[in-house]
């Protein structure tokens, strides 16, 4: 079923109209992208949407009731309009989880990493998949969507579509996006079409032509925001700044029955709906040897994944431009290039926080995909971790070069205040594993959680490997990996990854009195009954690790870490420099006990 203009403009104005009352009952929301893009949004759904095959994402997304209100029209089950940006009704910015929306957006920029990301599991799965994406000035100015622009270019993603709602402003004035957003565009190897984004025949020739190109297709959509009110054109348009006799006004003007019911036959006909099939992937008789000499985690991931690859579990691995580096790059990888897109690796280039912008369409697409860089570069990507966490994506983050042992590269590559930020955040899994049973653990746990993402921290120094007890339960988050050979226990070393081995060795410099224990995941040992925590935290608690120390005070009577940056040096005269050395951790506990 294809509309003409004359049918499109009517149903244009319906969306207007529930858009419009929707902010003017929630008594705030954004004005301006409703007044100016509902043209565009209606194009979309009512001319070129095939729902169950193609996607649409809002990257815009302060303009969330336009979405709401053209999904409520056509057919999806998200609800009361009237119930939007109040307490139990729907958000203030599109979430993922509501019927129709694809990605949770309002974070400037994400919205097109994400339809990116979406673009290329279409690609991957060998599918026809269209993704739509509206966008605008404010997006076009981010870092990340800049990143995913020039990967959804050289992927040449001929299956994606960015429409830019071109008004020229943002909240502070005029828009200050790029001088020739167009020619940038070119540049990054997109085909560019400009149209007048109130034109719905242009609209509808210019979506028509974005098919068969062999690049992306962006769509420069010129508007007036705020069109059609006494804000027209003005940066008080963007939010919630007219009268409610104006908003009145508007609401009344664009009521269309006709409107109403041609898009009740866009419903009629709409019977697919998205299904998110995620691959079931096994890891039962997935292990890793353990090893008698040094080794690091790193080192360690990399053979299980090599292990868990190599028998046909469905990941979608990659790296942002170190997959050497963070050993995620296995033997059994097939680097993704088009136009064949066959494999199971994606090199993303330095661009950390498009990889996880990216990486989040990919989950969204039913995809597993995990990416890796460097811990300290975590703060690159933190937008996107937030948002998978926030969503219930199962994404993988593989995080190496984990702490001051990073050493000669110096402080701008030692992270310090990254591994506990990354606990801080909601819904976050986060392990950090000290030998290969636990690095086991790590991904087993992760690839089993289909609601969560999951962050493994990973050392770059090879150390020596403690062996796990048999009988230890690794999935409670902390266990005793050395125990006191005394009847009562006075001291209890909290350690985690690199630092276990030097936590056994002071436990060992102090007597039989004092026990190890290794915590690979702080939240899954705090989700432990009272008993069992009392039983595993005896005496007098003492944490090692290599990074900030203030959040351990929750379960730690002292704390060996580092509240400062680090400094250049080799990774062990970096230790001993900060005090993570056997000799000055015993003398300190020693002190404290008197």
């Amino acid at each position: 079923m294809r509309f003409d203009a004359k049918q499109l403009k009517e149903m244009s104005k319906s969306v207007r109209a529930h858009a419009l009352n929707a902010v003017r009952h929630a008594g705030s929301g954004h004005v301006g992208i409703v007044l100016d893009a509902a043209d565009i949004i209606t194009t979309i759904y009512a001319n070129f949407l095939r729902r169950g095959r193609d996607k649409f994402v809002l990257s815009a997304g302060h303009g969330s009731a336009l979405l709401y209100a053209v999904l409520k029209l056509s057919g999806y089950n998200v609800g009361n309009l009237e119930s939007f940006r109040k307490f139990g009704g729907l958000p203030g910015h599109p979430e993922f989880g509501i019927d129709g929306v694809m990605a949770t957006t309002g974070p400037l920029g994400q919205g097109v990493g994400n339809a990116v990301g979406m673009a290329l599991a279409e690609k991957i799965r060998g599918t026809d998949g269209m993704v739509y994406c509206l966008c605008s000035d404010g997006d076009l100015m981010e870092g990340v969507a800049s990143e995913a622009i020039a990967f959804a270019g050289r992927y040449q993603l001929d299956n994606l579509v960015l429409v830019w709602d071109d008004n020229g402003i943002s909240i502070d004035g005029v828009a200050l996006t790029d001088l020739n957003v167009s020619e940038r565009m070119r540049a990054a190897g997109w085909n560019v079409i400009s149209v007048p984004g109130n034109d719905f025949n242009k609209i509808n020739r210019a979506l028509q032509k974005a098919t068969g190109k062999s690049a992306p297709t962006f769509i420069a959509a010129k508007t007036v925001i705020g069109l059609d009110s006494s804000l027209v054109g003005t940066s008080a348009a963007h939010g919630f700044s007219l009268s409610d006799s104006e908003m009145m006004r508007l609401v009344e003007k664009n009521i269309s029955p006709d409107g109403d019911d041609l898009w009740a036959a866009v419903a009629h006909e709409a019977t697919a709906k998205y299904v998110l099939n995620m691959p079931n992937i096994k890891t039962d008789n997935v292990s890793v040897p353990e090893s008698d000499k040094d080794i690091s985690t790193r080192e360690l991931s990399g053979i299980y994944l090599q292990n868990l690859i190599a028998g046909g579990a469905c990941l979608i691995g990659g790296s942002a431009d170190l997959g050497g580096s963070t050993n995620v790059k296995t033997k059994s990888s097939i680097e993704i290039v088009p136009p064949k897109f066959k494999g199971n690796y994606i090199n993303y280039g330095v661009r950390e926080h498009a990889m996880g912008a990216i990486m989040n369409g990919l989950a969204v697409s039913g995809l597993r995909p995990y990416g890796s860089t460097f811990l300290v570069f975590s703060d690159y990507m933190r937008p996107s971790i937030r948002l998978a966490a926030m969503s219930g994506l199962p994404v993988i983050y593989v995080f190496t070069h984990d702490s001051i042992a990073v050493g000669a590269d110096g402080p701008t590559h030692q992270p310090v205040e990254q591994l506990p930020s990354l606990r801080l955040i909601p819904n976050l899994n986060v392990y950090r594993p000290c030998n290969g049973a636990e690095v086991a653990y790590a991904w087993q746990s992760a690839i089993e959680d289909v609601v969560h993402p999951s962050a493994i921290i990973l050392s770059r120094q090879k150390f020596a490997q403690i062996s796990t007890p048999k009988n230890a339960n690794i999935a409670r988050g902390g266990y005793i990996i050395y125990p006191a050979t005394a009847r009562r226990v006075k001291v209890t070393i909290i350690a985690t990854g690199a630092e276990v081995p030097l936590a056994v060795s002071v436990a060992q410099k102090l007597g039989d009195a004092v026990q190890v224990v290794s915590m690979p995941s702080v939240a899954d040992f705090r989700h432990q009954d009272e008993k069992y925590k009392s039983k595993i935290l005896s005496g007098f608690v003492v944490v090692i690790e290599a990074a900030a120390t203030a959040p351990w005070f929750e379960f730690a009577d002292a704390v060996v870490g580092i509240d400062s940056f680090g400094v250049s040096g080799s990774g062990n005269d970096v230790y001993t420099h900060f005090g993570f050395d056997i000799d000055t951790i015993a003398r300190d506990i020693l002190s404290k006990l008197k």
